[in-house]
């Protein structure tokens, strides 16, 4: 199979679908990959690189998606790449459809196979290519909520684990799956108050366990959401449904009664976001004011740390590139119920309930 690996061009999306081990691994199951010169730099790999790994290098995006029988990406089409999508081409990326009606109704138009990484789902309804990228994003919302909360970045000028003789910052987490626990670990590592609210009672019991008193946990409830917002330096929203629009859990009635100079930072915003007023913003203008509170909603968090994503990234998803690869689509779904679960659209037909709910279509 052709398998096409063209350059990210969302913007400050410096992650590749693939490394040169990923490569060389395909090359050597008898595959030809297509890489776009430059796919690999900002993640620190050279054209160079693929060539040794058996890659081919093409110069433009049109040879990498046009001669592709399969285009494996980081990132969603955007606009200027709806004129790429045809009915042969196999599509496996993040998509987040839910969120976005334009793409949808572009690859259903076009016919595209598309297969989300983020719903292709185990038996025990962990989302095994989601999960790597949940757990960075997690740990960048304190990274980039910190630094936000600083009074130069228009934050209340507090730090995290306070000072001698200082009040430490109060972090509240909605939602306590993989990226809600990576960004309650760091805020606990940073010195922080760390609370937890989610739907979960079991989940709630589990991360009292594993971190002891270190941390609080409340249950979710409108109430108890807008009681703890009320003391929060730092907000971060965690909150998932897979394939699915997430559910807007901070109002704009909440967010009026928080602190001056609050952040608040929407991980779910590749679903739409879990804030009430929250917007994809970019790495070059992350945030926005919200009554006198900061919203920071950057669609692609783990794209500023890509020699990192990126590999994490290579690592969950080659055992599934590959299965389609050698397979093909079709077999290979139904051979692996969890890849099935990752198909959204194929033959022009929506596929997965949750993203024809979220446009009623």
């Amino acid at each position: 199979m052709k398998i096409g690996v063209p350059t990210e061009v969302k913007n400050n999306e410096n992650r590749v679908a693939l490394t040169p081990a990923g490569a060389d691994q395909l090359v050597r199951d008898g595959h030809r990959v297509l890489v776009q010169s430059g796919a690999g730099v900002g993640s620190g790999i050279s054209d160079e690189a693929y060539r040794r790994a058996g890659a081919g290098i093409v110069a433009s995006a049109g040879e990498a998606w046009g001669e592709a029988d399969l285009v494996i990406k980081v990132k969603e089409p955007i606009a200027q790449e709806y004129a790429f999508l045809r009915p042969e081409l196999t599509l496996f990326t993040y998509l987040h459809l839910a969120a976005d009606k334009a793409l949808t109704e572009a690859l259903v138009a076009a016919g595209t196979t598309a297969v989300a990484y983020e719903t292709v789902q185990l038996p025990d309804r962990s989302l095994p290519l989601l999960i790597p990228m949940s757990e960075i994003a997690g740990r960048l919302s304190v990274t980039v909520g910190s630094a936000s909360l600083m009074r130069s970045a228009g934050g209340r000028g507090v730090l995290m684990g306070g000072i001698a003789g200082a009040p430490r910052a109060k972090t509240v987490v909605i939602g306590g799956g993989v990226a809600g626990e990576h960004a309650a670990a760091n805020a606990l590592g940073l010195g922080s108050q760390v609370t937890v609210v989610d739907i979960s009672l079991p989940r709630l019991r589990e991360l009292e366990h594993r971190y002891g008193g270190a941390l609080q946990t409340r249950a979710s409830s409108r109430y108890d959401i807008a009681e703890e917002l009320t003391g929060a330096d730092l907000v971060i929203g965690s909150v998932l449904i897979p394939g699915a629009a997430a559910p807007k859990l901070v109002t704009d009635e909440m967010v009026a009664a928080m602190k001056s100079g609050s952040v608040l930072v929407d991980i779910a915003i590749d679903q739409g976001g879990c804030f009430e007023g929250s917007r994809p913003t970019t790495h070059d203008d992350p945030t926005f004011a919200v009554h006198d509170s900061l919203y920071y909603c950057v669609a692609n968090m783990p794209g500023a740390v890509p020699e990192t994503a990126t590999r994490a990234l290579t690592n969950a998803t080659l055992p599934y590139v590959s299965a389609i690869a050698g397979k093909g689509w079709q077999r290979a779904a139904s051979e692996d119920p969890a890849l099935a679960k990752g198909l959204n659209i194929q033959g022009g037909r929506i596929t997965l309930e949750a993203v024809a709910r979220a446009h009623g279509l």
